[in-house]
């Protein structure tokens, strides 16, 4: 895997203080996305054991609330094993600091189906990491950008579409469950 940037204060993309990874590769390719360069899976740098060293240490002190992945796309195929082992090493180490994810994938159509949640999930062991990256995050910032219905009022998202998903409640309740007090 490959990504644009590390943002290791970063204030835009999630509540408190945050450090932020933006992967790179995207096959959306939304009109005015904020971020087309990182479309390309090559972009950047390689991500590295010593990337992801970069970042926990960026995690370590107090006043950082949380990790923030977005990209690019973190759901695409070619980056999902790094984000999964990523997010593992930021539970271990920093339980109590919460995972926001960005993707353009609907969450009930995209990325449940895919992972196979609404069937057997031992038929499809590739497509588990989909689950298991979404067992560890707590926000799902989910749907593509669309120029047409972009809002710059909107907390943590660029287009009135995109929803603000309570993962670990989604999960226990069997329901897609939106914040509304962004």
């Amino acid at each position: 895997m490959y990504y644009a940037a590390v943002k290791k204060t970063d204030i835009a993309n999630g509540p408190g203080v945050r450090v932020s990874l933006f992967v790179s590769g995207c096959t959306h390719r939304c009109s005015g996305c904020f971020n087309s360069e990182a479309w390309d899976f090559n972009y950047g740098r390689e991500y590295t054991e010593e990337t992801e060293q970069e970042i926990l240490r960026a995690l370590a002190p107090d006043y950082i609330r949380g990790l923030s992945v977005l990209g690019g796309e973190p759901m695409e195929p070619e980056n999902r094993g790094a984000v999964l082992q990523l997010l593992r090493a930021v539970r271990r180490q920093f339980p109590d600091k919460d995972i926001w994810c960005y993707t353009g994938f609907d969450y009930e159509k995209d990325l449940l189906r895919r992972s196979g949640h609404s069937e057997d999930l031992h038929k499809r062991p590739a497509e588990d990491e989909i689950m298991q990256i979404l067992s560890m995050t707590d926000v799902l910032v989910d749907g593509e950008f669309v120029k047409e219905r972009k809002n710059l009022r909107l907390a943590f998202r660029g287009s009135e579409n995109q929803r603000l998903i309570d993962v670990q409640a989604s999960l226990r309740q069997n329901e897609t469950v939106c914040l509304t007090e962004f």
